[in-house]
């Protein structure tokens, strides 16, 4: 058994919430800026005087319309400037924010809601309040709804005119750092989504001590980060407290208008998952190849993590530097524009991210600080650092983390992060909590100097029926690492051998088809017979077995029709793939595997 510890940086009193933070500065510095907000084209500052005072039209609205300490309110939308205020504004009323995801069906709507308790819910568009209506009728507790987009915000405003600031100034100070600030429910890759409690605590003490702590080399006096992955997903949650708490101007934008809106936003940071990670490379793969300028890129790559692997050692060489040099103007310069230009640093979470790739990015000049965290640690538990960093890791314990590598292998947690436990589960609460830590199933080791390898899920973890123990995560990493290739599923629980499904990537298609000569026209499910598209995927599934032995190859696999995506149910909102649903979905063709 091995652990690893990192001591509290930033001490947090017991009283400290959440609004303190957007309050306080708003007092002290009025003027400063602490988020833009996209109007048209273009994106207008909003000061600390103005955030906390939209903040308070909204909190006194919630008052009037009943909100009293401790109920909950929803929240169903795309990560936009109007979710930040409504978030605070909730908290600010003393209430509990429950975050849904904007693509979740009416049933899922109607088990948040109703599991939670809320009185109240915000939704994005009239389609939202569509789904809101099949299930209403069941949601007795469900007082409000209102419409972003039909000016709900406003609306809630005008309820609170005559709602005092002394009242607001009561309700925010009553809540101190036990007081439950939110409940998240868990993607659920299986079963139903589970409600983490998270405190003030929680949220204020594990962002200062990340932003301040671990990773203060990037909240710099000056920075500013452009969120565009799910609010609803706690790794977006906590960075936005974390740009409140550390001064960090916030942008706010989503997948479709990301490429214009980075361009005109400029961010000095950015968090993704390692999948937007992989899409940008293939992206610029593709792009080069279909230029007539593949083998430049090819060698403008090798060269880029060539140079990184060198700064881990004795340094570049001449050479190196020389060519390095050289295609910073030929390829990596047009790669850092393409996120803004002032991109030094990104924040990488919710699945590996692999050792190539961190160190092709941080050869073009983007360290990309890969962690590791759930939403019962309210996300981060490790991250590397600028200052302390192993690529193909998920770093050191964030300040006032503790790490545990059980005798099974599975990572324990305790901490300033770990949730209280489980909404209206108490089963579930003593099943994860064990005298503090948290049982993650998550399968890693720790090296020396603390630095946190992933190796697997415990639940994931398939056995061959010769009784090999393979962990399909390094296999399905690989494989999602070619440009064709969008998702895979590792199989072979209780059978001879190691079998793959594997969908193909559409949108590197398209340049794929150019290039070879293919119709424009072939479908995807033409496409996975192609002799060319066969033997790309059998040199991507080669080369994943170089990372494997004998007995964890893939010995078969098969092309599937179409991809797997979050309308069919086989992914979550954070693009991790539902095991359980694919395989049943699936079964027909993983029974093909090993019936022939």
């Amino acid at each position: 058994m091995r652990e690893f510890s990192v001591p509290v940086m930033v001490e947090v009193p017991d009283s400290a919430s959440l609004t303190d933070a957007p309050f306080t500065r708003a007092a002290k510095e009025p003027g400063a800026i602490v988020a833009r907000r996209k109007s048209g084209d273009a994106w207008s500052a909003v000061t600390a005087a103005e955030f906390a005072g939209e903040i308070t039209a909204a909190a006194k609205g919630l008052v009037a319309a009943g909100i009293e300490p401790g109920d909950r309110v929803c929240l169903l939308s795309r990560t936009r400037y109007e979710w930040t205020i409504l978030d605070y504004a909730i908290w600010a009323a003393g209430a509990v924010s429950v975050p849904i995801y904007e693509t979740s069906s009416a049933e899922q709507i109607e088990w948040i809601v109703g599991d939670s308790g809320a009185k109240a819910l915000f939704v994005e568009t009239e389609e939202h309040v569509a789904r809101v209506e099949e299930v209403r009728k069941r949601l007795p507790d469900l007082a409000h709804v209102w419409t972003i987009d039909a000016g709900g915000v406003e609306e809630v405003g005008r309820l609170g005119a005559d709602v005092g600031d002394d009242v607001i100034e009561e309700r925010r100070t009553s809540r101190g750092g036990a007081d439950l600030a939110t409940l998240v429910y868990t993607s659920g890759t299986t079963g139903r989504p589970k409600g983490c409690e998270l405190t003030h605590g929680n949220l204020v003490a594990t962002s200062r001590n990340a932003v301040q702590g671990a990773i203060a080399e990037v909240a710099v006096e000056g920075s500013s980060t452009l969120l565009f992955l799910p609010l609803a997903h706690v790794f977006a949650r906590m960075i936005q407290v974390a740009t409140i708490e550390g001064g960090i101007v916030l942008g706010h934008s989503d997948i479709p208008n990301l490429l214009p809106d980075l361009a005109s936003f400029q961010p000095t940071f950015l968090l993704a998952v390692p999948r937007v990670f992989e899409k940008v490379y293939n992206g610029a793969e593709q792009k080069a190849a279909a230029e007539g300028k593949g083998k430049i890129f090819k060698a403008a790559a090798e060269t880029a993590i060539a140079y990184s692997r060198a700064l881990d050692g004795g340094g570049p060489g001449i050479g190196l530097k020389a060519r390095h040099k050289l295609f910073d103007v030929l390829v990596y310069k047009k790669l850092r524009a393409a996120v803004g230009g002032k991109v030094e640093y990104a924040v990488s979470g919710g699945a590996a991210l692999g050792e190539r790739l961190g160190h092709f990015f941080r050869g073009v000049g983007i360290t990309i600080l890969e962690g590791y965290g759930l939403t019962e640690t309210t996300a981060p538990a490790s991250v590397n650092r600028p200052t302390a960093l192993k690529i193909g890791t998920v770093g050191q314990p964030i300040p006032g983390v503790d790490i545990r590598i059980a005798e099974d292998g599975e990572i324990l947690v305790r901490g300033i992060n770990v949730l209280r436990g489980y909404w209206n589960n108490e089963a579930a609460t003593k099943e994860a909590l064990e005298d503090g830590w948290l049982h993650t199933g998550d399968l890693g080791s720790l090296d020396e100097d603390g630095f946190l390898r992933i190796t697997g899920r415990k639940k994931e973890i398939l056995v061959t029926a010769g009784g090999k123990n393979v962990a399909p995560a390094p296999l399905e990493d690989r494989l999602r690492s070619h440009p064709l290739v969008s998702q895979c599923l590792v199989v072979g629980d209780g059978r001879k051998f190691i079998s793959a499904l594997i969908t193909l990537d559409e949108e590197a298609l398209g340049p794929w088809k150019e290039r070879h000569g293919k119709p424009a026209s072939m479908t995807v499910d033409e496409l996975r017979g192609d002799p060319d598209v066969i033997a790309e995927i059998e040199a991507a599934v080669a080369e994943a077995n170089k990372s494997v032995s004998q007995a964890e190859a893939i010995k078969k696999h098969v092309i599937l029709g179409v991809d797997f995506t979050e309308e069919a149910g086989h992914l979550t909102p954070s693009l991790k793939v539902k095991r359980n649903v694919v395989m049943k979905d699936f079964a027909d063709e993983i029974e093909a595997l090993y019936s022939s």
